[in-house]
């Protein structure tokens, strides 16, 4: 493959495992925002509640079925960070080396528009991977605070959930974590749309393919 003057080679970069996960937690973060706000604000109580469709327990089955989705999910992307591919592994992006250092602050750089040059990297680059380490620990939280109220009667979800106060506190942190999953899954787009249409690496493609291309020189 040649482009911008060099010639490109195709990498194996991202399992089937963590592509799948990407999918369903990409779905389910979807379906979690819209039947969530629906849940909060019902806006066609007035004139579908109590008659046949019963909108919100069907809204509140959907939820949950997504919840359980988006649980497994995170679940698997944290498996992946100690046991995936050496792309996947959290140490591949974390700012915890040197190189990773550097590329946090060049990557804010380049997309500050401060610099035209970029490491040319496999897996995620630095300031990309943090910002995903913070998402999915944010999802532990929104899953944790999701079972806290909607199994009241647990001991164990009470356990973990009472952590966040009353299940009224819970339940405004899971409010509030919503419209954050809303504005990353809006970032997230429009920074893999502007990465893929400014660089011949494949990155959109890469989610479904498994592959990315390189300069034959960025080794």
């Amino acid at each position: 493959m040649a482009g911008h003057g060099k010639d490109y080679e195709k990498v194996y970069v991202w399992s089937v495992l963590l592509r799948v996960y990407h999918w369903v937690f990409a779905l389910s973060i979807f379906v979690l925002i819209a039947t969530g706000l629906y849940i909060d604000w019902p806006w066609t109580n007035t004139w579908m509640e109590g008659s046949h469709q019963w909108t919100m327990a069907l809204m509140r089955y959907i939820h949950y079925v997504a919840g359980m989705l988006f649980t497994m999910a995170v679940i698997t992307r944290i498996y992946l960070w100690f046991f995936g591919n050496k792309n996947e592994k959290v140490w591949d992006f974390a700012p915890i080396t040197p190189r990773n250092i550097k590329n946090m602050f060049t990557t804010a750089f380049y997309y500050a528009y401060l610099t035209d040059s970029h490491e040319h990297r496999t897996g995620h680059n630095a300031m990309a991977g943090m910002s995903y380490v913070m998402t999915i620990l944010l999802a532990v939280v929104q899953f944790i605070t999701g079972f806290y109220l909607l199994y009241p009667e647990s001991s164990f979800f009470v356990s973990l959930g009472s952590i966040f106060g009353t299940q009224q506190t819970a339940r405004f942190i899971h409010h509030i974590l919503n419209w954050y999953f809303a504005i990353f899954a809006l970032v997230h787009i429009y920074i893999a749309s502007w990465n893929d249409i400014r660089n011949p690496e494949g990155l959109i493609s890469s989610i479904f393919s498994g592959y990315k291309f390189f300069p034959k020189d960025h080794h």
